[in-house]
């Protein structure tokens, strides 16, 4: 299942589309002021006299935020979701959205609707209605300002509608449509049909545009180019045989467009496939190569975000779409804006990343930064938090030079609730951190593991130096590499641990992703129900996750040090501390690290809602069973089995920090 990547001309690809944030849940911290939206000072049917970064104000504290669209105020809709927004060449800021109006379906009378604020997004004028789907699903914002002419072009897609609140049946035919307005946006031109230009025969069973923001290049010899992405599926002998993903460009303001770099992802008779790049985010680096994330979603590559690069203006990818494990979000779709280089910066620009920061469940939204335009992002832990509310689908804009704005989906009770609007400046998001404290991994090829939180060292009488947790926020991370996930694999994982704590989950070791579906393996401890506990999580083809547990009848909380084995073997889960009886459980069978998020914590949970007060010491990982002779050496001596060994952390040192 190789990547089939061209220029222009050829097929696309779409993602299993926009799943709400799962359940109801209360709200994990405490949340931030919401402010009514109130109207904007011009009239909504004319042009702004004067630019509006000359009424923009510098939020109180860095940052503020208020509703921007909800159904209790927005008369009509019962739910508003998918923003998009750009500032156009007069200042005036254009806030999309689509008006669902008789629930959250994907797929109903949905309208795409506009409020539009001439103050820098301090105030905002009253809801209109761009586009009416009359029945019939009109979405999928995608806007671009044409910088050289003041036109602003909306991309959007349609389908027909359903009332049933459920998705676009497979196949699904969706068409794009241009939309374009020579006045700030207080009138609109009627859609135009763009099938025949941007949406090729054999892309023929979804099809999507955006949504977020496309940009207008402006560098090297396709200055003012506009580009924005899409996704699409072919289909053919009752399914889906090809995933695609491009670029959409136009060299004369929006009048004519095409197809230009293209990413193919075949899809196998069983329904498996490595890749679904869809909802892509675009931006411009300095060196005038468009950087292009996205979300994956169900591919076998592990992650959930994607990215590829053209060198061309958007005319071809330099190499495939490839996954980014590490850059931990839900699948969702995200955003990410470059900003101009600045003084807390050290005249380098920064690059933001907004998207929440679970990596189970759309919640937690979170900007984290890049230094170096999108090549490598900050880890979730140093994320500047915009809400701990449910939180989904979102766009960047820069408002000013000195303020960034954000508009995004969330909720106390549901990620769908309502779209806020938060103004933010780069002071708030903080300065650049210095590096984290580390710590070596003793693996062939392995960079040292992050000591996160102050995590420092102890006593461990029997092995020297062993690292402590404080139970709040300490932890070892490891940078992904190739060689980290255990696949479909034997496997032995041990480690030395010391704790005292009676409640709470306590986790140990956590490699793979999160959740009850994703691929996993961890071990943690239970004070509370007196044991020890064990799982995996495997997926085999295209059946559900399945997982099994393995337990210890005691806590061993008791303050001194134990040793701790799991072995995948034989189709069985053993489970053995201190080289007694194993407990042991049927294995089930596929691969603990495919599609989801992939991380490797000590002390941590994945999701950072747990971690461990205790101390852990010399933890390892081989791709093979080690037999009880081998356990009994590196129990009482420390000794160094011979095979594939994925990782080694003697913790025995943290260099760096203050």
């Amino acid at each position: 299942m190789t990547s089939v990547l061209r220029a222009h001309r050829s097929p696309r690809s779409r993602p299993r589309h926009r799943r709400a944030a799962a359940g109801l849940a209360a709200l994990t911290a405490a949340a931030l002021a919401l402010l009514p939206s109130s109207p904007a000072q011009a009239a909504p049917g004319t042009a702004p006299a004067t630019t509006a970064s000359a009424t923009t104000a510098t939020p109180a504290d860095g940052f503020d935020q208020q509703i921007l669209f909800k159904a209790d105020r927005d008369k009509g809709y019962a739910c508003f979701r998918i923003p998009a927004v750009v500032r156009s060449a007069h200042g005036t800021l254009l806030a999309f959205a689509e008006g669902r109006a008789h629930d959250c379906g994907d797929a109903g009378d949905i309208d795409l609707v506009l409020k539009r604020s001439t103050d820098g997004g301090r105030t905002w004028g009253p809801l209109q209605v761009v586009s009416h789907g009359n029945g019939d699903t009109h979405g999928n914002p995608a806007p671009l300002v044409d910088r050289r002419t003041g036109r602003i072009v909306l991309a959007e897609t349609y389908n027909k509608g359903r009332d049933d609140g459920l998705g676009c049946d497979v196949p699904c035919d969706r068409t794009p449509h241009l939309q374009y307005s020579d006045d700030d946006g207080a009138t609109w031109s009627a859609p135009r049909d763009l099938t025949p230009a941007i949406r090729p025969a054999q892309w023929n069973s979804w099809y999507a545009t955006g949504p977020v923001h496309g940009i207008q290049l402006t560098r090297g010899r396709h200055a003012g180019r506009l580009v924005f992405g899409v996704n699409a599926e072919s289909y053919a002998n009752g399914r889906v045989t090809a995933n695609h993903a491009a670029l959409i460009h136009s060299d004369d303001g929006g009048t004519t467009w095409r197809v230009g770099a293209l990413d193919t992802w075949p899809v196998t008779a069983d329904g498996t496939f490595r890749q679904k790049p869809s909802e892509m985010t675009l931006l411009e680096r300095s060196d005038g190569s468009v950087y292009v994330n996205g979300r994956e979603q169900d591919g076998t590559d592990l992650g959930h975000r994607t990215e590829a690069v053209s060198r061309d203006g958007g005319a071809s990818f330099t190499r495939p779409f490839r996954a980014l494990p590490g850059l931990y979000t839900p699948m969702v779709q995200a955003s990410a804006l470059r900003l101009p280089a600045s003084r807390a910066t050290g005249g380098r620009s920064r690059t933001l990343f907004a998207a929440p920061a679970d990596p189970d469940r759309r919640r937690t939204m979170t900007i984290r930064s890049s230094y170096d335009e999108g090549r490598t992002w900050e880890g979730v832990e140093r994320g500047a938090r915009v809400s701990a509310d449910w939180a989904g689908y979102s766009d960047l804009v820069a408002v000013s030079p000195e303020v960034t704005g954000l508009l995004y989906e969330g909720g106390a009770a549901d990620a769908r609730d309502e779209i806020r609007w938060a103004r933010f400046t780069e002071d708030w998001l903080g300065p650049r951190l210095s590096p984290d404290p580390t710590t070596r991994d003793d693996a062939r090829g392995a960079r040292p593991a992050l000591v996160l939180g102050g995590a420092r060292t102890t006593e461990d009488p029997l092995f020297g130096r062993a690292v402590a947790f404080d139970g709040k926020d300490d932890a070892v991370r490891l940078p992904y590499r190739d060689s980290l996930p255990l696949g479909s694999h034997d496997f032995t994982a041990t480690l030395r641990f010391r704790y005292v704590a009676t409640t709470g989950s306590q986790p140990l070791l956590w490699m793979g992703g999160m959740g009850s579906k994703s691929p996993q393996v961890a071990v943690s401890a239970d004070p509370a129900h007196g044991r020890i506990t064990a799982h995996l999580t495997a997926v085999a083809g295209t059946a559900p996750a399945a997982t099994a547990q393995v337990a210890t009848t005691e806590a061993y909380n008791d303050g001194g040090w134990h040793h701790l084995a799991l072995r995948r073997t034989g189709g069985r889960l053993l489970l053995t501390v201190d080289g007694g009886p194993a407990a042991s459980s049927p294995d089930v069978p596929g691969s603990v690290s495919r599609g989801s998020v992939f991380g490797v914590h000590l002390g941590q949970q994945l999701d950072s809602r747990a971690h461990f007060t205790g101390a852990l010491d010399e933890v390892r990982v081989y791709r093979r069973a080690l037999t009880d002779p081998e356990l009994t050496g590196i129990r009482t001596t420390n000794a160094t089995p011979s095979g594939p060994l994925v990782l080694r952390l003697p913790l025995d040192r943290v260099h760096g920090g203050d």
